[in-house]
């Protein structure tokens, strides 16, 4: 079946549109928690409840003048906010929303191929800036996304091994019978905090730590520029809740698509909202304590982890561990 060139265009925009809505009212939904758990209201000027709030911030950012400093990198400060918001909506095409933008058989190594792309942006942003403080916050996001994505692989290569294959629908009809959360618990939990780290969430947000760094590694940026950034990480924090959900919550069949719909944003938010009760909570790590919880904890533990599985997974079908 012929694909007309004019749904080359609308299956893409049909999958971002959304993306960029929930991601606007994301930071509205933030904000207005944060707000609650100080004890504050929030936004509540703009609109009814402050639900206009994240299109007046948009609208401000984008008619703001872009300031560029003048000792910068002009084409990486430049393309690098670009090619985050790039990177991050390309990585959701392999997802089932119910159905996929493409259909891949590997398509959760993709996701982490384009996630650990995402390093090369704020590395970008960071030394195109030409200043201290965004090439010090650029250099923590560095060791501390490559660090966590060692931990990520590991347990993808378990669950894989407990699935049977690295495609979504693989995990969807996987969990029929029983969530992957319950028999991979704590593979899950260290999936979870492995993820704050990787999107840069507190208590992991050391390269954007506004008592050291002023901004980290964004502190140059302005307006457009800035927004899109800003649209990356967002677009990011609700792309891994989406794979957390897949991966381990049972977002149900895809027929019928709308219950599946249903279900899955029923379980990323909530996740989501994990994020930020986190945010709310804990305090900033120190970086140490941040590379010691990788390097010492999570990693021989998902190693071992990992190990289990295949040789329990290699029992069960008869055949002896590679």
């Amino acid at each position: 079946m012929m694909t007309s060139p004019a749904m080359l265009i609308i299956h893409p925009l049909l999958y971002m549109i959304p993306v960029l809505i929930a991601v606007a009212f994301l930071t509205l939904l933030e904000r207005k928690i944060l707000g609650y758990m100080q004890l504050r209201k929030g936004p509540n000027i703009v609109g009814p409840v402050g639900l206009l709030q994240p299109i007046a911030d948009g609208i401000k950012l984008i008619m703001k003048e872009p300031t560029k400093p003048t000792m910068s990198s002009p084409i990486l400060f430049t393309i690098s906010p670009i090619m985050a918001l790039t990177l991050a909506l390309i990585t959701w095409a392999p997802l089932p929303m119910p159905s996929q933008l493409t259909n891949m058989n590997l398509g959760l190594l993709f996701i982490m191929a384009m996630s650990s792309m995402f390093t090369y942006t704020v590395l970008w942003s960071g030394w195109s800036s030409n200043s201290k403080y965004p090439l010090m916050g650029a250099m923590r996001a560095v060791a501390q996304i490559i660090s966590y994505e060692v931990t990520l692989g590991l347990i993808i290569m378990s669950m894989a091994t407990m699935t049977g294959g690295y495609s979504m629908k693989t995990f969807t009809v996987t969990q029929e019978p029983m969530w992957l959360l319950m028999p991979s618990w704590p593979l899950a939990m260290m999936w979870f905090t492995s993820t704050l780290a990787e999107t840069n969430r507190s208590p992991f947000d050391l390269t954007e730590g506004e008592s050291e760094l002023v901004s980290g590694f964004n502190v140059e940026f302005s307006a457009g520029p800035f927004a899109l950034l800003f649209l990356a990480e967002y677009t990011n924090i609700l792309l891994m809740n989406t794979l957390s959900a897949t991966m381990f919550l049972n977002p149900g069949t895809t027929n019928p698509p709308a219950l599946f719909t249903m279900n899955l944003m029923t379980k990323t938010m909530l996740l989501t909202i994990m994020f930020l009760w986190v945010r709310a909570s804990y305090p900033r790590f120190r970086y140490d304590q941040l590379m010691h919880l990788l390097w010492k904890q999570y990693l021989p533990l998902t190693m071992a982890m990992c190990l289990l599985n295949i040789s329990t997974t290699s029992s069960f079908n008869g055949t002896p561990p590679q």
